[in-house]
C-alpha cells in the first residue's frame, strides 16, 4: 500500500539537505561492480568472492572505509588477514581505482527524485547534498545523473572530520547554508540519517525505498516516510 502523501508548512523551512545513496540514486550496482574488481586484486579467499547485492544493502551506508572493512570481515570469518593493515590499505587502493571506472554506469535515479527537487527548487528552497560517500565520487554522480544543478553544494564523507550518523556533516551544512537545523529538514533513507537530524536538531523524513542496512525504515524514528519523494509537498 501506497502512503499518504506529506504536507510541510514552506513558511517554515528555509533548506532541505538530501542523502544521496538509497536516497536519490539506487547505486548498489556501482557498488557491487567496484567492489568485486577491488577483491580481484586481493589474495584467496577474497579474490574468488562473488559479491551479491543483499550483502552490500546491508553494509552500505557508513562511507567507503566501513564499507571494505565490513566486506573483508565478512568474507575472513575468521578474522586472521582482516587484522592485517597491508590487506586493507591494497584493498581501499584498488577502490580508489575502480570506483570512478563505474560510477554512476550501473545505477538510476529512483522514480520522482527529478520532480521532487525541481519542485523544492522552484518553491525557493536552499538544497544541498549530503552524502558518505566521497565527495568527489558524490559530484561525478550527480553530474552523471543530471541533478547536480539542483544543489548549492555537495559534502561528502570526507567533508568533515565525522560522518553520519554524527551531526557534524548536517550542521557544516547548515553553515554553509546560513540556516538553522530547526529550520532545515533532512531528507535521507536509513537510521545513519534519522540519528544525525536528530542530534543535529533538524527535522527528518525518511524514504521507504532505500537500504538502511537492510532494516524496515518504518522502524526509525523519523517524522515521516515516504514511498516517492514527489509525495512530499510545500503549503
Amino acid at each position: 500500500m501506497v502512503r499518504d502523501p506529506i504536507q510541510l508548512p514552506l513558511a517554515a523551512t528555509d533548506a532541505v539537505i538530501v542523502d544521496l545513496d538509497g536516497t536519490m540514486v539506487d547505486t548498489l550496482g556501482d557498488f557491487v561492480q567496484a567492489l568485486q574488481r577491488m577483491l580481484a586484486e586481493l589474495p584467496e579467499p577474497f579474490q574468488s568472492f562473488v559479491v551479491e547485492q543483499a550483502l552490500v544493502e546491508r553494509l552500505v551506508g557508513k562511507g567507503s572505509e566501513h564499507l571494505i572493512k565490513s566486506l573483508l570481515a565478512h568474507i575472513d570469518t575468521a578474522q586472521v588477514a582482516t587484522k592485517n593493515v597491508a590487506l586493507f590499505e591494497a584493498a581501499w587502493q584498488a577502490y580508489q581505482r575502480h570506483y570512478p571506472e563505474v560510477n554512476g554506469h550501473y545505477s538510476a535515479v529512483y522514480p520522482g527524485v527529478r520532480e521532487a527537487l525541481a519542485q523544492w527548487q522552484q518553491a525557493g528552497l536552499k538544497l544541498v547534498c549530503v552524502t558518505n560517500k566521497p565527495t568527489a565520487f558524490a559530484q561525478a554522480l550527480l553530474a552523471e545523473k543530471q541533478l547536480a544543478v539542483y544543489f548549492s553544494a555537495v559534502i561528502g564523507g570526507d567533508a568533515v572530520a565525522r560522518k553520519k550518523p554524527d551531526p557534524m556533516p548536517l550542521l557544516h551544512a547548515c553553515a554553509q547554508l546560513q540556516t538553522v537545523p530547526a529550520r532545515t529538514l533532512m531528507v535521507g533513507d536509513s537510521s545513519n540519517d534519522a540519528l544525525a537530524a536528530r542530534a543535529a536538531g533538524c527535522p527528518v523524513i525518511l524514504v521507504s525505498y532505500g537500504y538502511n542496512h537492510g532494516e524496515p525504515v518504518d522502524r526509525v524514528d523519523a517524522d515521516g516516510v515516504l514511498d516517492f519523494l514527489a509525495q512530499l509537498h510545500w503549503v
